[in-house]
């Protein structure tokens, strides 16, 4: 018997197995249907010994001190700022869009006023922002949005950007300096060790029993467990009764080339060309020294393991269907990018399930033999 059963073994399950294990001192099983811990964060060396991101880059930055605090238990940090270019005309360009990016792309030498000025008028006007287009033309006009969002807005989502919500585009800031950090959070690091070793730690507790290649559905009645959380997709979980969400997906092409770097930066974005949408080099993460170099090529699809939900607005309506149900169910959290059908970041993600954990020890009474649980666990 377990007194909890976890389904998915990235940042919500894991960080959940943790604080129930060690702070309640109960027992959790903890499964996922991949072979490996860490979710989408899973990291790992290829057969050149080049430590990549098995799911695409994975870059940590968060402004909440307590989250950034509490993975700090189980790893040491790299510092790292996050640089993107995109190849815009043949040229490749700050992004977000900066003073530099304008200067370069149009042969200017403007300053931040100027720049200022010359969004605004080529800015469209909008009496309401409600689409990712809506939200790039009414800051910087037509012809940026054209040239740097459009094509890769499509390719990412697989519709129009007016046919997005507005968060997709609001993501990424606009700006009138030569800021040219992706981020701007007052914590941006990598784990020195790489994130499959923090969750390794993460995990490793005496009251954490782990299964992988398990499916849900194979073992759900087959387990006996006292309260479930559940952190995958919430169709799936209630056997798709009102439709499928849709869900983005994305295919990688890993590559070692016997060189020791291939970009100036660790990701080069495809707007304009190509059909993947990004080109991703490691090493510039993970500080690794190697002779060689591994890339990851970066192609959207609608079809795969679920990744982004898709924020539009009928989603959301379809997504509040299955909300009422699960708040319907007794003993059943669900938690986690796929559970609550939202676009998180991986702090946030983290955040959500330490609010999670909060909220069971608000509502679950622990064990009467919790010191007991945890002499037991501790031997």
């Amino acid at each position: 018997m377990f007194d909890w059963l976890i389904v998915g073994a990235g940042f919500a399950g894991s960080v959940l197995a943790e604080r129930i294990a060690s702070q309640r001192g109960e027992r959790v099983l903890l499964i996922d249907k991949r072979a490996h811990i860490g979710g989408n964060a899973y990291d790992r060396h290829d057969e050149a010994g080049v430590l990549i991101h098995q799911y695409g880059p994975h870059i940590f930055h968060t402004n909440s001190e307590a989250i950034f605090s509490y993975l700090s238990k189980f790893t040491r940090w790299r510092p790292y700022e996050h640089r993107v270019l995109a190849k815009v005309d043949g040229m490749l360009l700050p992004i977000p869009i900066n003073l530099d990016t304008v200067n370069k792309l149009f042969g200017l030498s403007l300053d931040s006023e100027g720049l200022a000025a010359w969004f605004a008028a080529r800015a469209e006007k909008r009496e309401e922002i409600k689409s990712s287009e809506d939200v790039v033309v009414a800051t910087v006009g037509r012809e940026l949005y054209e040239k740097f969002f459009k094509g890769y807005t499509k390719k990412q989502w697989g519709v129009e950007p007016s046919q997005l919500d507005k968060s997709v585009t609001a993501r990424v800031p606009t700006r009138v300096n030569r800021d040219d950090r992706y981020f701007t959070d007052s914590h941006q690091y990598m784990p020195t060790d790489g994130y499959t070793r923090m969750f390794e730690r993460m995990l490793d507790h005496p009251n954490i029993k782990i299964m992988l290649q398990t499916d849900f559905e194979e073992i759900r009645n087959e387990v006996d467990y006292r309260r479930l959380i559940y952190t995958g997709p919430i169709d799936e979980f209630f056997e798709f009764r009102f439709g499928k969400l849709p869900y983005r997906s994305l295919q990688f092409k890993h590559v070692t080339l016997d060189r020791p770097w291939l970009q100036p930066v660790a990701v080069v974005n495809y707007p304009q060309t190509e059909a993947y949408t990004r080109v991703t080099e490691y090493k510039h993460l993970t500080g690794q020294r190697h002779e060689k170099t591994s890339v990851t090529f970066e192609y959207p699809c609608d079809s795969g393991d679920p990744y982004y939900p898709v924020p539009r607005a009928e989603n959301m309506e379809l997504y509040k269907r299955y909300e009422k149900l699960a708040l319907a169910q007794k003993d059943v959290w669900f938690v986690g990018r796929l559970a609550t059908y939202r676009y998180y970041n991986m702090d946030q993600v983290v955040g959500q399930a330490l609010a999670s954990f909060r909220r069971i020890c608000a509502e679950v009474a622990p064990p009467k033999n919790r010191a007991l649980a945890s002499a037991v666990a501790a031997e």
